[in-house]
Order: C-alpha cells, then sequence, then structure tokens
C-alpha cells in the first residue's frame, strides 16, 4: 500500500465508524441483515466528463454518487443501511481529502454507514467512482418496474427539470439561480419518501435518466401504455421563474434527468394515501398520467396527443454527449 494510500484510508476512517466496518482494517465487512428484512442492492458509479464535470467541486462529486445510489434504494422503498466505495486516488491529495469532507456530509445526512471498498492509485487521468449501497425491506417489499395494470395512475414526486437546467448553468459557467445548480450537483434522493409511499404502489423506480424514458421502461415492463401530461408535470418556482412554463420548457424538464425523484404506479384508490404520505415528508406527489392497454409511451399536452421528442432522456450506451446523469 502505498502512502498515499494509507493516508486516504485513514481519512476513510472518520466515516466508518460503523462496527461492521471492522475500521476498516479488514479485506471484507462484517454485515448482519436486520430481523424479518430482506436486502437490497444497487450500484451505480460516476465518471468525470459523463457524469460530472470535471470543475465540480469533490464534495458535491462525493454527495452526488452516494446520492444516485441512495435514490435506487429509496424507488424501492428501502432503508439505506450501509455502502461500500470504489475510489480511483487522484495525483492531488487535497481533491482526495475534500471529497471525504463531502463523504461524511451526506452519509451523516442519510445515515448511512461506510462499510468497506477498495481504493486504487491511477496516476491522473479521468476521474471514476464506484458505490454499492446496501438497503433493507421488509419481506415481500421492494416492488419491480414491471407491476403497473391497466387503469393504475401514474404519479411522480417533487419537480422535474432542475437539475437538467443546473447542468446547463453550470456548462455555460452561470451562477445563478443557485437553486438550479444545487439540484444538478448536490441532489436529494426521497429516502424518506420511499419508505412511505412505494409500499403504496404496484410498480416504483426513480427518475435518474429522464421522467419520459423511465416512464416508458415502467410500461414495457409492465405490457401497458402509459400516457404523460406534460401539463401536470410539476415544475420548481426556480425553474418556471427561468424558464419559463411554455411547452419546450416542459419538453427540456421531462427528457433532462438527474431528477432522482421517484416514479409510482398505484391503483386509483391510493390516490389520497399517496398525497397524504408525501405531505408527511414535506414533499408533494403528482399524478401526472395513467397506464392503459399497449405496450409503449404517449404524451399529451392541452388535451390531445403529441408527437415525442427524439431524445427521451439518457441513454447509456449513446455517444457524443458531454455530461449525462
Amino acid at each position: 500500500m502505498s502512502s498515499a494510500e494509507a493516508a486516504f484510508i485513514d481519512l476513510l476512517k472518520g466515516v466508518a465508524t460503523d462496527p461492521a466496518a471492522r475500521g476498516l482494517m479488514d479485506d471484507t465487512a462484517l454485515f448482519v441483515p436486520p430481523a424479518g428484512r430482506n436486502l437490497v442492492l444497487t450500484h451505480d458509479m460516476l465518471v468525470e466528463g459523463v457524469h460530472f464535470l470535471a470543475g465540480d467541486a469533490p464534495a458535491d462529486v462525493a454527495w452526488k454518487l452516494v446520492a444516485v445510489n441512495l435514490s435506487d434504494l429509496a424507488g424501492k422503498g428501502a432503508r439505506p443501511e450501509g455502502m461500500l466505495l470504489g475510489y480511483m486516488l487522484g495525483p492531488d491529495p487535497a481533491w482526495d481529502a475534500a471529497f471525504v469532507n463531502g463523504l461524511a456530509a451526506v452519509s451523516a445526512h442519510y445515515g448511512i454507514a461506510l462499510l468497506g471498498g477498495d481504493t486504487v492509485s491511477a496516476g491522473g487521468g479521468v476521474r471514476a467512482y464506484g458505490l454499492t449501497a446496501i438497503g433493507s425491506v421488509l419481506a415481500g417489499g421492494a416492488p419491480t418496474r414491471g407491476g403497473a395494470r391497466v387503469g393504475d395512475d401514474l404519479w411522480v414526486t417533487g419537480t422535474i427539470g432542475d437539475a437538467g437546467a443546473g447542468l446547463a448553468l453550470a456548462l455555460a459557467g452561470q451562477t445563478e439561480p443557485a437553486a438550479l445548480l444545487d439540484a444538478y450537483r448536490r441532489p436529494e434522493p426521497r429516502v424518506a419518501a420511499g419508505q412511505k409511499l412505494v409500499p403504496l404502489a404496484r410498480a416504483s423506480a426513480d427518475v435518474s435518466d429522464g421522467l419520459l424514458i423511465d416512464a416508458g421502461r415502467m410500461a414495457t415492463a409492465s405490457g401497458c401504455d402509459v400516457t404523460i401530461d406534460l401539463d401536470a408535470v410539476p415544475l420548481s418556482a426556480a425553474l418556471t421563474a427561468h424558464e419559463g412554463t411554455g411547452r419546450d420548457a416542459r419538453m427540456a424538464a421531462v427528457i433532462a434527468g438527474d431528477d432522482y425523484e421517484l416514479l409510482i404506479a398505484a391503483a386509483p384508490e391510493q390516490a389520497l394515501s399517496l398525497v397524504e404520505a408525501a405531505a408527511g415528508v414535506g414533499i408533494a406527489c403528482t399524478r401526472i398520467g395513467w397506464f392503459s392497454a399497449g405496450a409503449g409511451l404517449v404524451l399529451q399536452a392541452d388535451g390531445a396527443t403529441i408527437a415525442l421528442p427524439t431524445k427521451l432522456g439518457y441513454e447509456h450506451h449513446a455517444t457524443g454527449s458531454s455530461v449525462d446523469p
């Protein structure tokens, strides 16, 4: 182990205080699943130039790395239990130390323990980081994307489009509106909301690659059509003040991605329960569409069907993009 790697692990020890981490002195963690609960596992990576900008603050990169994984757990109604970090040491120890500070902040904010992981020395180049998050649900929890039925409603938490607008601002070197930039740099996964809302759902997922593409995936997995009312998609006050409420602004919002809201398919009789459960954790839950017979995605505006955009959201095999969720 190099001195730089040893110094970095010493910094991580300040975050990895859970007994399961064994003080980061072992090659494994010893995690005991909570009694009566099933584990939910997810893994996401962030790559410089693909998921974050080279100039983004290291603490923000750490926050986002944890947040995108927690959003996957939230989409299944899971309670965060622990995480494993894959970290590429860079040539700047100060950058690495600032990353650990951000990791400590997001870990404390969401109550998730660092249990271990791995570090490598890459000697510079493009930064890339991976994180495995471990959550738990009561037995029988964690609905799939594919459980929606004909006649179900489609709901989304919070608002859509802020992060996409924030990324555009960051790429342009702008510093305002701060709320939009913060949505891109430090997303807030709906961890508490997921534990309240997902048990009411027939199908659930988080919105990461874009509202349209993620809703379409749910419809395909469920063997249904899903119709989305563009006019019903909730936009924040910050976004509407910056971009307006017109058709173009709404279309940009539903394809932008990086929202990390929850997408819920539920029976119509669950409507009041969903609204009340969301209000109980301080957010809104909005009905934006419905499922019908078929197997695809339909978009409406002003009460009429409109053409789908060429791009529905971020696709991981696509090339030529600068930064995507």
